[in-house]
């Protein structure tokens, strides 16, 4: 069962007590208990923010967009914008996009494979999800090789038993199959394997009936998929300005059923982008907002994530670094401008671009994940991810759901749980020298502080020096999740997945489904 962000719900509300040394005495008044203030970071004044949306508003009505796409222009054209076949492109007058913010859902839920819980994508509550369409596979040797369909469905598994990570991802693409099919087979593996909600998206214009088909047969039909959604699909504009046919027709057949989508605008500051932050944030949010508008013309009211995953462009090299303090700073910018039109959020962050699971992992993506919380992102693509997204380690992933645990109990803050905080509890602790064993350490030690799983190391220290590295216990620790129960499916539906991958599939020369390792 899904826990409704229990990083973000475990607050006690500010109920009103009456002090004990207060009580009987004349004139004495209770004092309300204070509420909790939730950390926050933001990185731009409020009149930055509206020199940026501006400049975007403008950018896409004097500059225009690219749509590849003739339906989205057919569309756009039919709500009154400027729109040139020849040239593919659009303008978007203010006004026109105004209106589709305004008709924008502010939050919305997403419902797991069984349909028995949700999780609230919104608002100031976070959900992380493993980073997505990585091509390898780090292995226990650390030596990496291509992804297959047992390793998306090993790391599905690992999924489903990760209490701090309450979303799936179609996350890697498997090499065993072809890769006209590779889409909508990882979501075939992933409604099998874990009962999460699941981030996904296509590749190809052809496979969006088959994905939806998927999604179908897991919720029962149409009309229960559009009442308790259970992907996100990702749609991807190619910067600076461009939606190409792909992108165009995801998000409007996912707007046309229902299904939500979060946009992955990505310009590369110096190369896709303009060099400086700001400038690449003017580009991501008229990007976003295209796609927004774009999306509530089609449907009003479908539920649309602003989101993206923008770069720094190391120009020693021409890598995009995802880890880089320069790229979270970007990420938590424009959290706050998607925040200022009310819209949910979505980022990657939590990664790294370490090429093994080192202390480079550890500290970009503790940094990404503990920053992605604090500026209120919902949800947060990116944990188990190594070397530019390419690569995703089973390991790296059991060490960041820790790392999202700790995330979770810092957004909690500090919570004012008594009247008088330490007052009343010193005279017996001065007696006895401790706190140890008094009532309230007993009743809330669990709550004060986190106990983390055995991936973080907090036993005492060998005599003599020595112990195992944290990817040494994870290794220990992934063979233990995935030994334990496994979700499955009701066989019905199982055999009807088959048969429509199978069916799908063929085409493209897939004789049998791959068998799911034990």
């Amino acid at each position: 069962m899904l826990r409704h962000h229990a990083g973000v719900h475990r607050q006690n509300a500010a109920v009103p007590r009456r002090s004990p040394a207060g009580a009987g005495r004349p004139g004495a008044r209770a004092v309300s208990l204070l509420p909790t203030f939730r950390p926050r970071v933001q990185v731009l004044s409020p009149e930055f923010i509206d020199r940026i949306i501006d400049e975007a508003y403008e950018v896409n009505a004097t500059l225009g967009l690219q749509f590849e796409n003739p339906q989205a222009l057919s569309i756009l054209a039919e709500h009154g914008q400027r729109v040139d076949r020849v040239k593919e492109r659009a303008w978007l007058s203010r006004d026109f996009v105004e209106k589709a913010i305004a008709s924008a859902p502010r939050s919305f839920k997403l419902w797991n494979v069984t349909g028995d819980a949700s999780i609230e994508v919104g608002g100031d509550n976070v959900t992380y999800d493993p980073g997505s369409a990585a091509i390898k596979v780090l292995e226990t040797d650390r030596k990496t090789r291509a992804s297959t369909s047992a390793d998306c469905v090993r790391l599905s598994r690992l999924v489903h038993q990760l209490k701090h990570i309450h979303a799936n991802s179609t996350s890697l693409v498997p090499a065993d199959v072809p890769i006209e099919a590779g889409d909508y087979y990882r979501l075939y593996m992933a409604v099998q394997t874990c009962d999460k909600p699941i981030i996904t998206g296509i590749f190809r214009e052809e496979s969006f009936p088959a994905t939806l088909e998927i999604l179908k047969v897991v919720r029962g039909s149409e009309k229960a998929l559009a009442e308790k959604p259970l992907a996100i699909l990702d749609a991807c504009p190619s910067s600076p300005l461009r939606w190409s046919v792909l992108t165009s027709h995801s998000i409007i057949e996912a707007a046309r059923h229902g299904i939500p989508s979060e946009i992955i605008s990505v310009p590369l500051t110096g190369a896709t982008g303009p060099v400086t932050l700001s400038g690449t944030l003017v580009v991501h949010t008229a990007e976003n907002l295209a796609g927004i508008a774009l999306a509530q013309a089609v449907r009003p009211g479908t539920p649309v994530m602003y989101g993206g995953a923008p770069c720094l462009m190391d120009m020693r090299g021409g890598q995009t670094p995802f880890g880089s303090i320069e790229t979270y700073l970007i990420d938590c910018a424009y959290a706050q401008i998607g925040k200022r039109f009310g819209f949910p959020i979505h980022s990657y962050m939590g990664l790294s671009d370490s090429k093994l699971v080192d202390a480079q992992a550890g500290y970009e993506t503790g940094l990404g994940v503990v920053l992605a919380a604090l500026a209120g992102v919902n949800i947060v693509s990116g944990v188990g991810i190594l070397d530019f997204i390419t690569c995703q380690s089973l390991e790296k992933l059991v060490i960041d759901n820790e790392i999202c645990g700790m995330a979770y109990r810092f957004i909690e803050g500090i919570q004012h749980r008594h009247e008088k905080m330490a007052l009343d509890l010193l005279p017996e602790a001065i007696e006895k020298g401790h706190f140890l064993g008094h009532p309230t350490t007993i009743k809330l030690f669990r709550e004060e502080g986190t106990l983390p799983g055995k991936a973080v190391d907090r036993s005492s220290a060998i005599p003599g020096g020595g112990g195992r590295s944290d990817y040494e216990r994870a290794q220990d620790i992934v063979k233990e999740l995935l030994a334990k129960e496994r979700f499955q499916l009701p066989e019905d539906k199982v055999r009807e997945l088959d048969r429509l991958v199978l069916k799908e599939a063929a085409e493209f020369g897939l004789e049998k489904l791959p068998v799911f390792p034990d």
